[in-house]
């Protein structure tokens, strides 16, 4: 269990929170690039460490992430207009640009100085891969733009998606690395979702149910390692990368590409889920690429409009008990995505850690909370820069290999945990 107060900590991510100021010394997706197409296109909503903002692309394609509301009666400037290089607001034509400086206020002289002293707050949004990232922290102490490598692939190797999840962050990232409930809640997928099937691996897990977990430190994160059985005298290993504050990978299986998330607070009850596929040195195959747009692998298919996955609370992520009662799906919801994201938003929107019986494969989950909360309490209290804030520290790799039981899996595949360009995955 968890006290209450270090839960509250961990979840809390709003302005001025500890958790909240640690998520702020970070670049943190927040929009896909797609949802900002063209000059002048429709403005954004965007909400995120539960302040609500807009993003626009002006006429010269500059980005802006501004305060949501008008300074002069505090009007959603989602109703703007997106014209002449800034952002109007459609009740009295106050008009700012990308910075939140107000550059026009119609019912003044022409010659008055008024709109200078009027700006909105404002954070940078720069474009690197398919996502809109922003800096939300101290200027002054801006970091390096993000070095993940599935962001710096050509564009034919890689994809992302975003979905919305209806819960914390925190246990939205905690079944990010958690392996152990991959051989029960994904059991089917292994062997008929595309882009999990024809795996080695796949035997181990559905095989050996037992996991033992080993956790090393690294620079930016952990490196959780999940061990199984696999032929004699040898381990199936599984090593999910966590960058804080919320960077997982997935194990890959196969061929198929290397994924995982990030897990964006919105709100203290809700998050984004951004979801990356990439292959380091081929093209995605149509066929793959596809399937992701399906919403098959760790992808969701989602309302047409909007990133609020099809299957959701409302519909009882269209369960069918027929089906996991022939063993087709384990949980009787279909996808692996929705499959954790049904379990973890129905823990409630922020779960009571102080009920929780934790086991011995929980031993990642443990470690990760403890780094959080002391990077966090090292910021507040001394200003130390936290893990992951280091762009070296965002070149990792996930991985999954077999290797002799004398083995240590960190000694063995260090070289396979870090990015090296133009060598393909660590992959059974």
């Amino acid at each position: 269990m968890l006290r209450q107060d270090i839960n509250e900590l961990l979840t809390q991510t709003g302005p001025g929170t500890i958790m909240g100021d640690l998520f702020r010394q970070y670049w943190n997706p927040v929009l896909l690039a797609e949802e900002l197409p063209e000059n002048d296109c429709a403005p954004v909503r965007v909400k995120i460490l539960s302040e609500r903002l807009i993003a626009f692309r002006d006429s010269e394609g500059r980005l802006g992430l501004i305060d949501e509301f008008c300074a002069h009666r505090g009007v959603s400037l989602w109703f703007g207009r997106n014209e002449e290089s800034g952002l109007r607001c459609a009740y009295h034509g106050w008009k700012y640009d990308v910075n939140g400086q107000c550059v026009e206020v119609p019912s003044e002289a022409s010659n008055s100085s008024f709109c200078a002293n009027v700006k909105l707050k404002s954070y940078p949004l720069v474009k690197v891969g398919d996502i809109l990232w922003t800096y939300m922290g101290d200027a002054e102490k801006t970091p390096p733009l993000p070095e993940y490598e599935f962001c710096h692939v050509p564009a034919s190797q890689t994809f992302t998606s975003k979905r919305l999840q209806e819960s914390n962050w925190l246990q939205a990232l905690e079944g990010g690395i958690d392996s152990s409930h991959v051989s029960f809640l994904h059991a089917s997928g292994l062997n008929n979702d595309p882009l999990f099937k024809g795996s080695q691996g796949n035997k181990y897990n559905l095989g050996d149910l037992k996991p033992f977990f080993e956790v090393v430190d690294s620079d930016g994160g952990l490196y959780i390692g999940a061990r199984r059985n696999a032929e004699e005298d040898k381990y199936y290993w599984r090593i999910t990368p966590w960058v804080l504050p919320s960077f997982t990978m997935v194990p890959p299986r196969a061929d198929h590409p290397l994924h995982g998330h990030f897990w964006i607070p919105i709100d203290d009850e809700n998050c984004w889920v951004y979801t990356f596929d990439y292959q380091p040195v081929r093209d995605l195959t149509q066929a793959e690429r596809q399937a992701m747009i399906d919403g098959f692998g760790v992808h969701s298919k989602n309302i047409p409009g909007t990133y609020r996955p099809v299957i959701n609370k409302d519909n009882d992520y269209l369960m069918d008990r027929a089906a996991q009662k022939r063993g087709e799906t384990y949980s009787g919801v279909e996808g692996i995505a929705l499959q954790d994201a049904s379990l973890q938003e129905s823990m409630g929107p922020i779960v009571d850690r102080t009920k929780e019986r934790l086991a011995t494969t929980d031993i990642g989950i443990i470690k990760a909370r403890a780094k959080l909360r002391k990077a966090a309490i090292a910021l507040r209290e001394q200003g130390a820069t936290p893990p992951g804030v280091d762009p070296a520290h965002h070149r990792v790799r996930s991985a999954s290999v077999v290797l002799p039981k004398n083995e240590a899996y960190i000694e063995s595949v260090s070289d396979k945990l870090r990015v090296q360009p133009g060598v393909r995955q660590a992959s059974i």
